[in-house]
Formats: structure tokens, sequence, C-alpha cells
């Protein structure tokens, strides 16, 4: 077996969905493309998103002597959906914080790895200015759609993506080209225009952004074509027709608590957040941004814990 095929099966046996193999280059296409959507302003208040310009499109200069990146996925599609009307949170949230199940199981695989193979390496989740889609198309895995989200082929956009940067020379698999055609149902079922053109979210309208990075107070016009979203958007990844057969997965640590699906949101308190989401992505926004997002979904004034 060589090194290739024994990483992908490693990958496998410790609990990704899908695993690919790129090797660390510059990405020209990228980088002029990154520059040119911080240069109209679409990335909005994430100022971070400027910074380590050249680490973002050049890995080698985030790790040094790295040669090779393994990319694996993971399926967070959830087996159960939130009862109709209550406030919506987006599906990669309803459970355990990704950025920690996703490195530690990199971690139990860079281990393995290194059992066979003498190498050094570092794993990341959406933790480094690495452009974890590029890297994701780069290893085969699918590509990249009109919404500017990474679609694989059977998992859908349902999946988290996380990398390690390793300092041996891989065999990189080859990159996959897009299917989505002519097909635009993602763009036409986003609720506040944010893409406006394939391949192009201004984040400046996008739901995910506006409840979860912005810290500015929400007009009565954005608060209105939020509707009931509290935490998050799926609506593009909801429209899209790759994701119509999506799996429900099965990773226990991504499996929310019960108490998440019985929340009467109408009453939610500061001790609820502390305690039903200490280790979940909706600390991102924090108490009081969701605290105002109720308090407009339910055009009331009352959470105020």
């Amino acid at each position: 077996m060589d090194n290739e095929t024994f990483i992908k099966n490693a990958a496998l046996e410790v609990g990704f969905d899908a695993c690919g193999i790129a090797a660390t280059d510059f990405l020209p296409k990228d980088a002029a493309y990154l520059q040119q959507w911080l240069a109209d302003g679409c990335h909005g208040e994430m100022h971070y998103m400027a910074n380590h310009f050249g680490k973002r499109t050049d890995p080698r200069l985030l790790v040094e002597n790295a040669k090779s990146i393994v990319v694996v996925l993971m399926n967070y599609f959830p087996q159960c959906l939130q009862p109709s009307g209550a406030p919506l949170v987006a599906k990669y949230a309803y459970g355990a914080d990704y950025h920690f199940v996703v490195k530690n199981k990199l971690n139990e695989l860079l281990v393995q790895i290194q059992q066979r193979i003498p190498c050094e390496g570092i794993a990341f989740c959406d933790s480094a200015p690495i452009l974890e889609r590029c890297w994701a198309q780069r290893a085969g895995l699918g590509w990249i759609g009109k919404s500017n989200l990474f679609i694989h082929p059977t998992l859908g956009s349902y999946c988290f993506i996380g990398e390690l940067l390793l300092d041996i020379a891989l065999k990189p698999d080859e990159p996959m080209a897009e299917r989505c055609g002519q097909c635009r149902k993602c763009l036409d079922a986003c609720p506040t225009n944010a893409l406006s053109h394939p391949y192009r979210l201004d984040a400046r309208r996008c739901i995910s952004y506006l409840t979860i990075e912005y810290r500015g107070k929400l007009e009565d016009i954005y608060n209105e074509m939020l509707e009931n979203h509290l935490f998050g958007c799926d609506v593009c990844l909801d429209a899209c027709p790759w994701n119509a057969k999506a799996k429900a997965n099965f990773h226990a640590e991504l499996q929310p608590q019960e108490a998440f699906f019985q929340l009467d949101w109408s009453r939610f308190t500061r001790g609820q957040f502390n305690n039903l989401f200490k280790n979940s992505p909706l600390r991102r926004a924090g108490y009081r941004k969701l605290k105002d997002r109720l308090n407009a979904i339910y055009g009331t004034s009352t959470i105020t814990q």
C-alpha cells in the first residue's frame, strides 16, 4: 500500500468522510480573486480577512517546509431538524464546536501517519489563514459552487473542511471539475441578494455574516429580511440540488443535546446560553447578539438577562 492510500484509509478510520491530497503551491487565480473581493469591501467588518494575505495564498509561508496538504471532510448534516417555527440556527452549529472536533481528529490522523512515515505536520480547521475550499478543490474532493460554498458530489455542502500541512512530498490528487452547469438556484434563493453574481458573496448582505460577525445595529429593513434566522443561514445550501440527498451524520461528537430541540427561545436566558452552548459555535455571536435577534424575531424586548 502506498503512502497516499494509507493516509486516506487512516482518515476514514479516525472518523472523516473523505480525504484528498494536494501539493503546496501559490494560488494565483485565488489570490487575484481575494484581492479584488477585499478591495470591493465584500468582507464587511471581518478585517482579519485582509491580514496575512501572503500566507492565505501560499501555505508554504504559513508552515515552513510544507510540501503537501492532506484535506479532510466531515459530514455534519443533522439527524433531526429544529421544530417548525423555531428561530433558525444553521445546521453546522447544532452540536459541538467543529473547530475542536475536526482538529482533534486531525491530530489523531497525524499520529497514525507519523507511525508509518517520518514527517512533521500541523493541523488546521478554520483556525489559520488558509483558503480551505480552494485546497479541498485542489485535493480532488469537489468544487466551489456559485454560492461560494464547497460542494462534494455525495456529501454536498454540509461538511467541515480540515487540513494537515506536512513536510513530505505526496502524490497529489487531480482537481475535480465544476458540476454546477447552468443552475442558479442558490443565487435565486438568497433573500438578501448576497449572491448577486455567481461565485461572488457580498458578506455585508449575507444572513450568516449579519447574525454572527456583524457587531453594529441592524436596520429594520435587515431585521425584516432576516425573518426568523437567529444564527447563520442555510438558505443557499438547502436550495442546492447537490444537497437534496444529504445523508445524516452519525458522528457522536457532532450530535446536539436533546435540550437544543426543546428550547423555548422566547424565554431564553443567559444561564441557558452558558450551560447549553458552552462548547458551541453560537458562542461566536455571544448572548447579547442572540438576545437582540430573538427580540427582533418575537417583536419584544423582554429577553434582557
